[in-house]
């Protein structure tokens, strides 16, 4: 949870939870509970959340983007699926390969995850080549850019590397007030459904 105040603050509500939640047979673990500043950041569901200075400016927001944790995830299984005896050919190779880059892109796309986007498509092609000349020891660049590298993007049998920087980013828009609410407000006399 987000708290605006100071330590003792978050000490305090992070009490008032764990006394909510006991009632129910809830507690909070203490291992994954955590008390940080905004500046510092914080790793949640696989997003780095940061204060960060905007470039350029001297203005500072809270940004969201893929932590060091899930980019290294993906990057060990694209390794994982690009070892050398893992697949018979190259399409073989891009049908297990296309779904997961895009379901990991489609998860992170919420964020500021264009330059992750950039790093993993520039890893997962390195991968690819580096695939292709062990495959095919005997054959030169040339001999292998014309049979699998048209345009210089990995394509066998009409199967294309997914590129991840094709991807675009959608990121949240802040809505402040105006963000609908499920539960049941007061109403007065005067007081107006929320919208």
């Amino acid at each position: 949870m987000l708290v605006k105040g100071t330590r003792a603050h978050a000490q305090a509500l992070c009490e008032q939870a764990a006394a909510v939640l006991a009632p129910m047979g809830l507690g909070l673990s203490a291992a994954k509970t955590r008390i940080t500043h905004i500046d510092e950041g914080f790793d949640f569901l696989g997003f780095r959340i940061q204060r960060r200075r905007q470039p350029g400016t001297n203005q500072r927001y809270v940004y969201t983007y893929p932590s060091k944790k899930a980019l290294a995830a993906i990057i060990a299984k694209v390794r994982t699926l690009t070892h050398r005896t893992a697949n018979r050919s190259l399409a073989v190779l891009l049908y297990r390969l296309n779904p997961v880059l895009r379901g990991w892109c489609a998860y992170f796309r919420y964020g500021v995850s264009s330059h992750t986007f950039g790093y993993l498509e520039a890893y997962a092609w390195r991968r690819i080549l580096r695939w292709l000349r062990r495959r095919h020891p005997h054959s030169n660049w040339k001999t292998l850019r014309r049979a699998f590298l048209p345009g210089w993007h990995p394509t066998q049998d009409g199967v294309a590397m997914f590129r991840p920087s094709t991807v675009r980013v959608s990121r949240y828009r802040y809505r402040g007030h105006c963000i609908p609410t499920p539960w049941a407000t007061a109403m007065g006399p005067t007081a107006k459904p929320a919208a």
